[in-house]
C-alpha cells in the first residue's frame, strides 16, 4: 500500500537499549506521512479495511464527552460549527498524499473529535471525490445532523456512520454526556431526516455498556430505532480499547452475538482486525505516534494498520517506550499503546 523507492539497501539497526526516538526515513509515503497534522495511517480499521484517517478536529473538541470513549474526556465541549482548524491546510495534505500515489480501502473523516462540527467538511470531501475514487466515509456521533448545512455536505460521501446508542433522552444523558445546547429530540429528528435524504450507505453504530444500555429491553427499542432509519448495516461495538471513564467494560462476544439478533436483519458485530495486511517493515516514528495520539493500539494494531511485521512493530514500540514518548495500559489481558501527553 506504500509507495516509495525501495530499491535502498535496508537499514541496520543498533541494539535497542542504544537507540534515542529518531526519524527512519525510508519511502517517500512515510516522509510525506510524518509532515501531516490532519492525516493519519492508512490504520487497519475493523469495519472498513485500510483507511486513511482525516482528522479535522483539535483534540477532544467533541458535541459529546461520551463515557466510553477511546480518545479520552472531552476538553472542549461545543455544537457551534467553525473552521476550528484551517481547510486549506488539510486540503494541502490530502492533495499531497494523492499526488504521491497512496492508496488506501477508504478514505475516513474521524480522529479526535466531531468532524461534522468544521464547516470546511463539505469543501474536503468535495476535493477527494473530485481527485480520486477511493470511497469517502464520515463517522460522526450524528448530534449535528438536525442542521441543513451538515446534512448537505455529508451527501457526496459514500459512507456516513452515525452512532445510535440511547434510545431515551436519559440514557443518552448518562452515555453520551451532551454539550447543554443540545436537544436529544434534535439528534433524533435529525437521524431521520438525514435517513431520508441521504443515497449512499448508511450504517449505524450501536455501541453497548454492560449494565446501561445492553439490557434486553433497550436493545430492542435501539433495533426498533434503527429500523426506521433502513440503513444498509447496523454494526454493534464495545469498548475493546480503554474508555474514558475506567470502569467501562466490554460486553463479551458471545454477548454481542446474542443481542445482534435482536436487529433485522441481524447486525454485524465488530470483530477482530483483518488480515493480510502487506508487510512495511521499516515505518517512521512520527507516523507510529500519530496513530497513537488519535487511538490506543494493540502492537496487532499497529502491524496491521501500518503494514508492519509483528517483530517490526514490537520493536518500535520497545523503542519509544525506553524513550519515554509513549505510555501502555492493560485492558482485557492485552497492552495497549497511546502517545505520552508530551510526546
Amino acid at each position: 500500500m506504500y509507495s516509495g523507492d525501495h530499491a535502498h539497501a535496508p537499514r541496520r539497526y543498533p541494539c535497542p537499549d542504544a537507540v534515542s526516538v529518531r526519524l527512519l526515513r525510508s519511502t517517500a509515503s512515510d516522509r510525506i506521512m510524518s509532515a501531516m497534522k490532519h492525516l493519519f495511517g492508512p490504520v487497519a480499521s475493523r469495519r472498513l479495511g485500510r483507511s486513511l484517517g482525516v482528522d479535522v478536529i483539535p483534540f477532544k473538541t467533541c458535541s459529546l464527552d461520551c463515557i466510553y470513549c477511546e480518545c479520552g474526556h472531552t476538553t472542549r465541549c461545543v455544537a457551534a460549527r467553525a473552521e476550528y482548524v484551517p481547510t486549506q491546510d488539510i486540503s494541502a495534505e490530502l492533495t499531497a498524499w494523492l499526488d504521491a500515489g497512496n492508496a488506501a480501502d477508504v478514505i475516513t473523516f474521524a480522529g479526535s473529535g466531531e468532524p461534522t462540527l468544521h464547516s470546511g467538511l463539505g469543501a474536503l470531501i468535495r476535493l477527494i471525490k473530485q481527485r480520486t475514487t477511493i470511497p469517502v466515509c464520515v463517522l460522526t456521533n450524528g448530534t449535528m445532523l438536525w442542521r441543513d448545512d451538515v446534512r448537505g455536505d455529508l451527501l457526496p460521501a459514500d459512507i456516513v456512520v452515525p452512532t445510535l446508542s440511547a434510545p431515551t433522552r436519559e440514557l443518552f444523558q448518562q452515555l453520551h454526556r451532551p454539550c447543554q445546547q443540545l436537544r436529544y429530540e434534535e439528534y433524533r429528528a435529525g437521524l431521520r431526516d438525514f435517513a431520508r435524504e441521504y443515497r449512499g450507505q448508511l450504517w449505524l453504530e450501536v455501541f453497548l455498556v454492560p449494565g446501561i444500555n445492553d439490557d434486553d429491553a433497550t436493545v430492542r427499542a435501539l433495533a426498533a430505532q434503527a429500523a426506521e432509519l433502513r440503513p444498509a448495516k447496523v454494526q454493534l461495538n464495545t469498548a475493546v480499547r480503554p474508555a474514558a471513564d475506567a470502569d467501562v467494560a466490554p460486553l463479551t462476544n458471545a454477548a454481542l452475538r446474542r443481542l445482534a439478533a435482536f436487529f433485522t436483519p441481524p447486525a454485524e458485530v465488530v470483530g477482530a482486525q483483518p488480515d493480510g495486511v502487506a508487510e512495511h517493515t521499516t515505518v517512521d516514528d512520527a507516523v507510529v505516534l500519530a496513530m497513537l495520539r488519535r487511538r490506543p493500539c494493540t502492537l496487532a494494531d499497529l502491524a496491521a494498520g501500518l503494514g508492519m511485521s509483528s517483530s517490526a512493530a514490537a520493536y518500535r514500540i520497545h523503542v519509544l517506550e525506553k524513550s519515554g514518548v509513549i505510555t501502555v495500559t492493560e485492558r482485557g489481558g492485552e497492552a495497549y499503546y497511546s502517545a505520552a501527553p508530551e510526546a
